[in-house]
């Protein structure tokens, strides 16, 4: 499995970005998490199939309808947690 830990920047907090995550993860069968961060960013940690991670990780540099995303940075990562099943908000 692979995986992938990235926070995204721009106008992604209020405009339904975690929904958007988490049904498109789930769709692609990933599993992990999406959080709102007090910042204004949004994190993203998500495992599962290259092709899968890659998929998100394209719609994640659109986003929803109004979201407006500037950057999407991958985080440095070395915890081997596993990731919940499936793919869920953190609050």
């Amino acid at each position: 499995m692979s995986t992938f830990h990235v926070r995204i920047s721009g106008r992604v907090q209020g405009v339904g970005f975690r929904w958007f995550v988490r049904e498109e993860a789930r769709r692609l069968g990933l599993s992990g998490w999406v959080t709102n961060l007090p910042d204004g960013e949004v994190e993203v940690k998500a495992g599962g199939e290259g092709s899968s991670l890659e998929r998100l990780r394209r719609a994640l540099e659109v986003g929803p309808t109004g979201a407006e995303v500037h950057l999407v940075a991958d985080v440095a990562d070395d915890a081997k947690d596993s990731l919940p099943y499936p793919f869920a908000i953190r609050r």
